[in-house]
């Protein structure tokens, strides 16, 4: 088997020719030079057009400290209802309304089951408010019902009733019951 010289071989090839040098952009050139003439002229011609700053007055400290005490005094507020609201008084008119007294429960569960209603008021429990389960029997047999209450108003048994919804214990209904 015959050694190849790859180096050796390579210098048998002729090189091309280096190419030619551009001559020079003789157009850019002269447009360059007329930018630069005519922004000299443009600088030369409003050099003697801009007004004189031998007016500018010199101000000493002294007199820097009088201009800022110059400053006009604030003058003394007067609130006159101060003095005028206390001779006011407001009287209102109220009158008791006779309102029946409904008491009202919150019923968040009724099971077939003690021990699913009895799971319910736990949960119920770790939120701080205190749930009962009363059986009752209809006509599809005994039901376990979780309810909160009595309350007095609405507003507290609404109360409560955010309180669970918050700890997505939810379908919690407001009834006007009396027990």
């Amino acid at each position: 088997m015959a050694h190849k010289d790859y180096v050796a071989r390579g210098r048998g090839k002729k090189t091309a020719p280096p190419p030619p040098k551009p001559s020079l952009p003789w157009l850019r050139i002269i447009i360059t030079l007329v930018l630069v003439a005519g922004f000299a002229y443009f600088l030369w011609s409003i050099k003697g057009t801009a007004p004189d700053d031998t007016t500018t007055k010199v101000v000493t400290p002294e007199q820097n400290t009088k201009q800022e005490n110059a400053l006009p005094e604030i003058p003394e507020e007067e609130w006159e209802f101060i003095k005028t609201l206390p001779e006011y008084t407001v009287e209102i008119d109220h009158k008791e309304q006779d309102q029946p007294t409904v008491r009202r429960l919150i019923q968040c569960g009724s099971f077939r089951t003690d021990g699913q209603a009895q799971e319910l008021k736990a949960k119920i429990a770790f939120q701080g408010l205190e749930a009962q389960v009363r059986p009752s029997q209809g006509s599809s047999g005994k039901w376990y019902r979780v309810i909160l209450g009595p309350y007095d108003s609405k507003r507290g048994a609404e109360k409560d009733r955010h309180t669970l919804q918050r700890a997505k214990i939810n379908g919690c209904k407001i009834w006007n019951w009396n027990l």
